[in-house]
């Protein structure tokens, strides 16, 4: 198997975004270290409201690329109960539903779980993987781009498992309490 390695940046953020149908993303870190979140993460903890303009860029990336027909889906494994990180994530997930992006959540212990890998990444067009590489800081460092067709058919199942298992975010905030 050949990977391409790229760091964040425009060639990750032109992987990302470069779907044309569907982009997938698997996420399975209870904190992500994003330096772009940092100060709403701390608003969000110190019971500040959040800027709008802070989503606002990818919600309206979401509302145009939903209404061209593209969809975008994550499952977030969680480990229950929430790190702060998990409801800073859970709120900022309501208003990308709200703005087209399908987020989905599947508890650490579900069973299915075992099934899955233990590493985030993305599915683009269900042709392009992209496996996420992090700091021991929980910082993105970059991503393996891989179209190998075997492991490409390989994290297409796992997308499948991973929906069939995965409960909407509006179902999930609604078991929650």
């Amino acid at each position: 198997m050949t990977a391409t390695f790229v760091e964040p940046g425009p060639d990750f953020r032109s992987f990302v975004r470069g779907y044309r149908h569907t982009a997938f993303r698997f996420e399975v870190r209870d904190r992500y270290n994003e330096p772009s979140e940092v100060e709403e993460i701390r608003r969000f903890e110190a019971g500040e409201p959040l800027s709008a303009e802070f989503v606002e860029p990818w919600r309206a990336m979401m509302r145009e690329r939903t209404a061209d027909g593209a969809r975008m889906t994550r499952v977030r494994v969680v480990t229950e109960p929430h790190s702060s990180y998990t409801r800073f994530a859970l709120h900022l997930g309501t208003l990308n539903v709200e703005a087209g992006e399908d987020i989905r959540y599947l508890p650490r212990h579900a069973p299915a779980v075992a099934e899955l890998p233990d590493h985030d990444w993305w599915l683009i067009d269900s042709t392009r993987v992209g496996i996420l590489r992090f700091a021991d800081d929980d910082v993105l460092v970059g991503a393996e781009l891989i179209d190998d067709p075997e492991m490409v058919v390989r994290y297409n199942y796992w997308r499948d498992v991973a929906l069939h298992y995965a409960t909407p975010l509006r179902e999930y905030v609604g078991d929650q309490g």
